[in-house]
């Protein structure tokens, strides 16, 4: 594994150059079905790695207002048991539970909790950090050659259900990244018209 430059507070970062490798990489960039991935993901030092670039995040004032959960099989496997018995008392349980695969079949999740700061800068600017730091786990990872699915389902938003993770009063769950490969390619989904979301002023 290719050894990343450590910057030490202060340090010059080098400036952008054109990579039409990395533009080609971000042209194809597509979520994975989650229920779909299956191993290997990664090891134990790419996944250092990749929580490390997804680190690497906009954030106005410096809070890091956002932290991880690393979730492996055992984990999740026991957490989707006890989602199960909360499922039952929802209005839709057999969806509820349903949607439990895709939170036990990627070898590795990576959970990224909002952690908004009271008082400090805009809780919404706080908010989109941590939604940039999804995105920027779902890119290292897939630098790495794995595919990634960022996702949340009903448990995310129930009290009990995200407790179980550790999620604590004041925090969100911005997104489950799951990790993992996949054993046949994609299909592109629809796309947004360009010209439909733009408005250029001069």
């Amino acid at each position: 594994m290719t050894q990343l430059p450590v910057y030490a507070l202060n340090d010059a970062v080098p400036l952008p150059v054109p990579s039409p490798e990395f533009r080609q990489r971000l042209a194809q960039r597509r979520s994975a079905p989650a229920q779909s991935l299956t191993a290997p993901g990664p090891t134990d030092a790419e996944l250092d790695e990749i929580l490390l670039l997804g680190a690497r995040t906009p954030d106005h004032g410096k809070l890091f207002p956002w932290r991880f959960v690393v979730l492996g099989p055992q984990s999740r496997a026991e957490i989707a048991e006890r989602l199960a018995v909360l499922a039952e008392v929802r209005n839709k349980p057999a969806k509820d539970q349903a949607v439990l695969a895709k939170l036990t079949a990627a070898p590795v999740t990576i959970l990224v909790i909002s952690t908004p700061i009271p008082d400090a800068k805009p809780i919404w600017e706080q908010e989109l950090s941590a939604g940039a730091v999804c995105m920027n786990l779902e890119h290292a990872a897939s630098g790495f050659g794995y595919s990634a699915s960022w996702i949340t389902d009903w448990y995310a938003y129930d009290a009990q259900g995200s407790a179980l993770f550790g999620v604590k009063a004041g925090e969100k769950v911005a997104g489950f990244i799951h990790i993992g490969t996949l054993t046949e390619p994609p299909l592109e989904r629809p796309r947004p018209e360009i010209a439909t979301k733009v408005t250029r002023l001069p």
